[in-house]
Order: structure tokens, then C-alpha cells, then sequence
């Protein structure tokens, strides 16, 4: 079987281009842009690069960018302050503070601090209980986007069974609430499941947000089954070069699978333009 592809670049290309379109008619109207507000502490390599092309994409749309990079050494108090500052800053719609931070600061407190309705990370306990009771809320970007590339496969999800195999805060769970809202069956596994094959075969969409390069293969695909791969994991290769790859063994499970992501390519790219769709939802919001 040759499974379909689910390209995930042409599908953030195409939303990215809905949010500049929108943006465009904003600012011709006479209207001010939307602003989102990206906050980085410390010096990660990878946070580094995913906050510089989040400044570019929210450029490119039309957006205002507003970046705070802040040194490893920032306290907790000041910290703090950034994100009040940008709560009350009326040309700032969405705040995003950059994860994972330096150990000395408590992720927890600073999320809680953002105001829910510039959250457009999703991860504010009012929006993960919005989403959860059904109501409108800022939804997490990675999980949001899995479910715009299953229906790439399947336009109507409605009655399919889908197992979720990871259960986080930032993907698992949330990804489960919303598969509810699209009518789904749906089973959360992890790496404690019992049997985990032959539970993940019952599935008709098979989302793999576990963390583990490969860890799925093509034993636990059901025929014809859509496959989201959250997955990014940078491992070595036997020719010591770098690559990465998803929690799904692509090539055995594109074998068997009626549709899968591609890593890198799936999933990956729709998270920044979710992220940007969620600021225009957000500005709107607040524009009421």
C-alpha cells in the first residue's frame, strides 16, 4: 500500500497566506495590526531558531513582532514583570513564552501569569478547561495542527476510533479533547499501555506524540489507518551524520498506512501557523 502523504509545509503555506490576507485588509481598513509577543530566556541553539522564524513568519504575514530576549541569569521577579508589561499592552494580542526555561524558573507560575486571552500557546488553565468543557478557547498550535492534516486524509472524522499515544499537557491531552469535538471514539495509550500493538491496530487514526525516535513501527498500524507523527527527534546515523525523525518508523508504517506525516514536513510546520492564526482569533477577540 502506498500511503498518502500528508504535507504539512503546502498546508501552513496555505494558512500562513489566509492570516497575511486578513492581516492586509486590517491594515487597509485603517485598523492596527495584530501584535504577538515572543519571550526567550537564555541561550538554547533550538529555541533560539524556532524564536527567530517565529519573528519572521509573524513578519512576513503582517503582524507586529515583539521579541524580549532575556539572559540566563533573568530572576523570576523580572521575568514576571515582561509578562505583565505585555498583558497591558494594548498593541500586543498574543504572548508566547519560549519553552523549555532555565531550571531556576518556575514554568508553571510564569504560564499562569499570561492573561488568557493573549495565551496563544493554549496552555493557561482557563483555555486547557475552555477546551476541555467544549467552549471557545486558544488552542494548543501543535495539536490544532494534527487535526487540520487528518482531515487532509478524512475532511469528516466523525466515528472514527483514534488512539493518541503520548499524554502531555502540550500535545497528548489536548489533541484528545479536540478529537472528541470532531465525534471521534478516542483511547489515550502511553508507554505503559498493555499491549500496545494491538491496541494501536484498532486505530483509524493513529496519533504518535511519545517522544521516542521510531518507537512505533509498522506492527502498529491498522490497515489504511491516517497516521499523525508529532514526533521530532535528532538522532545519529550509522554514517555518524544527523538527521531526524519522527515516533513512527516512517517507511515500515507508510506501508501499511492509508495516509501519514512526514518528518520532517508534517506536523512540524503547521505549529508556527497555528500559532499565527491563533494571534489574528485572539485579536479579534479582543477587538468585540
Amino acid at each position: 500500500m502506498s500511503a498518502q502523504i500528508l504535507d504539512g509545509k503546502l498546508l501552513a503555506a496555505q494558512l500562513r497566506e489566509q492570516v497575511a490576507a486578513k492581516v492586509s485588509a486590517l491594515r487597509a481598513s485603517g485598523k492596527r495590526a495584530p501584535g504577538l509577543a515572543v519571550v526567550l530566556v537564555g541561550g538554547d541553539p533550538a529555541s533560539q531558531v524556532y524564536v527567530g522564524m517565529k519573528e519572521k513568519m509573524t513578519e512576513a504575514v503582517g503582524m507586529h513582532s515583539v521579541a524580549h530576549r532575556l539572559p540566563e541569569t533573568t530572576s523570576e521577579q523580572e521575568l514576571l514583570a515582561v509578562v505583565a508589561a505585555l498583558n497591558a499592552d494594548p498593541a500586543v494580542d498574543g504572548i508566547l513564552v519560549q519553552l523549555p526555561l532555565p531550571a531556576h524558573l518556575n514554568s508553571e507560575l510564569i504560564i499562569n501569569t499570561i492573561d488568557p486571552a493573549k495565551d496563544v500557546d493554549g496552555f493557561h488553565p482557563v483555555n486547557v478547561g475552555r477546551l476541555s468543557a467544549g467552549l471557545p478557547a486558544l488552542v494548543p498550535c501543535t495539536p490544532r495542527g494534527c487535526i487540520m492534516l487528518a482531515k487532509l486524509a478524512r475532511a469528516d472524522l466523525s466515528g472514527l476510533h483514534a488512539v493518541v499515544v503520548g499524554r502531555s499537557n502540550i500535545v497528548g491531552k489536548p489533541v484528545a479533547q479536540l478529537l472528541l469535538q470532531e465525534n471521534c471514539t478516542v483511547t489515550i495509550a502511553h508507554s505503559r499501555t498493555r499491549d500496545l500493538p494491538a491496541l494501536c491496530r484498532t486505530a483509524d487514526l493513529l496519533v504518535a506524540a511519545i517522544g521516542r525516535p521510531k518507537y512505533l513501527g509498522a506492527q502498529h498500524v491498522k490497515p489504511g489507518a491516517i497516521v499523525i507523527d508529532v514526533g521530532i527527534n535528532r538522532i545519529t546515523t550509522a554514517e555518524g551524520s544527523s538527521k531526524l525523525v519522527g515516533d513512527v518508523d516512517y517507511d515500515a508504517a507508510a506501508e501499511v498506512a492509508g495516509a501519514i506525516t512526514p518528518v520532517p514536513g508534517g506536523v512540524g510546520p503547521m505549529t508556527i501557523a497555528c500559532l499565527l492564526d491563533n494571534t489574528l482569533t485572539a485579536y479579534e477577540r479582543r477587538a468585540e
